[in-house]
């Protein structure tokens, strides 16, 4: 590793070049995120250097205003800045002067290149570590932190990390949405002025997955575009920028309540990963993430299960004989996974009590959950669960038990979402009493899946008694929480849900954690995320209609024209009875090509707002590859408008 200072680096993968400029004692700051530019000579880089120099605008500073990595207005930067906060109304603005950089080639796989940059603003009292890493995809993330190295509180309004674009970008793409109808897209012209999307919901719905600057009309497989993603689970906040002057840029970060990080002396704040890609169309830019997702080590090499959620066919009305049956007829159908939803807990009996009382409920199942689990298991299915850990109902033992337990701030309890209220995982007894209880039904079943869900949104989230903002601590808890049950049981799956398809981030549970520290201690390798769009609709689909007798899709069961709806084999016309196909049959049709139809059929993979056809399983609108594919030329696909 080498430490030696570098006027200008340039780091290359996978068809990605980013060039920084690390002239002086200010921080980096990018001369070039974008197409590969090849084997450059230094005296060519020198030459980029010199021509990136911004030009003077009238009535503007004395010296040119360069753009870094976490934007200064020390420097004359007068766009959105790097770092907002203050020191009791002091030390507003920073001025951070390096102190070392650190480059590093990696050649693990996953990652290529990482820079290492440390910082120190004396007179604000701040010490500043940037990460940046070109991953093998070509992925570009970076991450900063933060640490309070003065006397008294600091307390941490924003800090957000920017990449620069080029003016050909001059489109912008993002997404909206609702319950129900996420992902919508909606354009605009890169104009002048700051295009900010945030989220306060600590979940997605109406949230933009990705900030998107591109050529206009680019597509899906033509036209350059940039896009930046924050690896989060909590409150977040994208932007893209464009200044009188011409420098137009994306930004990220975590959105922090007012009040939320308030550093004591010695405390550091690591705010969440953000990602950026770069793409010659939105197919390549997607696919650096899905090439860095698919290189951890602990990513899942084997097919995903088929997977049978027993919810609407019987919702709270359990059963064991009806589950049974249940289970009989989705292993004759070659189901591989059988998930008992909510309902199974004490007091469950509706929507209106019981959430949070973790115990399985005996006036239902008298003799526990073993039956049904030794059941399912003896069909050669795995089990899976349903738990909302971070929710509780007013209506339960231990909200009754434990009122100081629930999020709320200025003496009262948050608008009820779904009768439920949230459940202040960051109060030690509160996690204690979740961990404790999920880890004991862990422990005495099989059981190989969770399904994590999170029905409402964060409203009010204050933690007693001081009643100040608890987002940021809430979501480090979770994320505890999630690493301590894996931890208790490995072979742990765990299904990140938001009320379906509410998770502003990429991914799934199933790595370490390491962002949004507010401790004085080292951020780990990465932040998976945790509420993940469950609904993919060619692998996840409802016990109500797996008993309908479903007739094969049009041209056999691996017909890309076929519908999305789980197939069955011909009914008899002389006995209107259905035979069930044979295992290797449905598991062809279910898996497909791993290559498009594991990708192409998800609800909530593309904006709803494209052409769709509605689905026999779920109900919401799913967009099919073929369908937009037989409108659109082979070379240049439109992206959603």
């Amino acid at each position: 590793m080498s430490t030696d200072r570098i006027d200008v680096l340039h780091l290359r993968a996978a068809g990605v070049s980013v060039v920084l400029d690390r002239t002086g004692d200010r921080l980096p700051r990018v001369l070039h995120w974008g197409a590969d530019l090849g084997d450059v000579p230094a005296v060519e880089l020198g030459a980029l250097l010199a021509v990136s120099v911004p030009p003077l605008s009238p009535g503007s500073t004395d010296a040119p205003v360069p753009v870094s990595l976490l934007p200064e207005q020390s420097l004359g930067w007068l766009g959105t800045p790097g770092v907002t906060g203050h020191r009791d109304g002091a030390d507003f603005s920073v001025a951070f002067t390096v102190t070392g950089v650190e480059h590093e080639v990696v050649t693990d796989g996953v990652g290529a290149h990482r820079v290492v940059v440390t910082a120190h603003d004396d007179v604000a009292a701040l010490g500043l570590r940037v990460e940046l890493e070109l991953l093998a995809s070509g992925l570009l993330r970076s991450r900063a932190t933060l640490t309070n190295t003065g006397a008294g509180v600091y307390t941490l309004g924003t800090l957000d990390l920017a990449l620069p674009v080029p003016p050909e970008a001059d489109e912008i793409l993002d997404f909206t949405g609702r319950h129900l109808r996420e992902r919508s897209p909606q354009r605009a012209p890169f104009d002048v002025g700051t295009r900010l999307r945030e989220s306060r919901r600590a979940r997605a719905h109406d949230a933009t997955l990705l900030m998107l600057a591109g050529r206009s009309g680019f597509g899906y497989r033509s036209g350059e575009v940039w896009g930046v993603h924050v690896a989060w689970s909590g409150n977040t906040r994208t932007l893209a920028e464009r200044t009188s002057s011409g420098v137009r840029l994306l930004g990220a970060g975590e959105l922090l309540l007012a009040g939320e990080v308030r550093l004591e002396s010695g405390d550091e704040y690591a705010g969440p990963w953000v990602y950026a890609s770069y793409g010659d169309g939105l197919d390549e830019l997607a696919g650096r993430f899905h090439g860095y997702l698919r290189a951890r080590p602990h990513h899942p090499s084997g097919p995903r299960p088929v997977l049978l959620n027993v919810w609407e066919a019987v919702y709270f009305n359990h059963d064991l004989d009806r589950l049974r049956v249940l289970a009989d007829r989705a292993a004759a159908i070659g189901v591989e996974r059988y998930v008992l939803d909510d309902g199974w807990f004490r007091g469950r009996r509706d929507d209106t009590a019981g959430l949070g009382d973790w115990y399985v409920d005996e006036t239902v199942w008298p003799d526990g959950l073993g039956p049904l689990v030794d059941h399912v298991r003896g069909l050669g299915m795995q089990f899976g669960l349903w738990f909302e850990p971070e929710m509780v109902n007013p209506d339960s033992d231990v909200a009754r038990a434990h009122p100081d337990w629930l999020l709320g701030t200025g003496g009262r309890l948050a608008p009820p979402a779904r009768h439920q209220q949230v459940l202040d995982l960051a109060h030690p007894d509160a996690y204690a009493f979740v961990l404790e209880r999920i880890d004991a039904i862990l422990t005495e079943h099989p059981i190989d899946y969770v399904k994590w869900d999170h029905n409402r949104d964060l409203i009010d989230a204050g933690r007693g008694p001081t009643g100040r903002a608890g987002v940021h601590e809430q979501t480090l808890a979770t994320y505890r929480l999630m690493d301590e049950l894996r931890a208790r049981h490995p072979g742990l799956e765990i299904e990140s849900c938001a009320g379906g398809v509410g998770d502003p981030t990429s991914g799934s549970w199933s790595g370490p954690s390491g962002s949004g520290r507010r401790t004085p201690s080292t951020p780990s390798s990465g932040r998976p995320s945790r509420r993940v769009t469950a609904c993919c609709c060619h692998r996840r689909w409802s016990a109500r209609t797996s008993a309908l007798p479903l007739r094969t899709p049009p041209g056999g069961p691996t017909s890309s024209a076929s519908a999305p709806g789980p197939p069955s084999s011909p009914t008899s016309a002389s006995s209107g009875t259905s035979r069930p196909p044979t295992t290797p049959t449905w598991r062809r049709w279910a898996r497909g090509s791993r290559r498009t139809r594991g990708t192409a059929r998800c609800c909530t993979a593309e904006p709803s707002s494209m052409r769709t056809r509605r689905t026999r399983r779920c109900g919401c609108a799913a967009w099919s590859l073929p369908t937009v594919a037989r409108r659109s030329s082979r070379s240049s696909r439109s992206a959603p408008r």
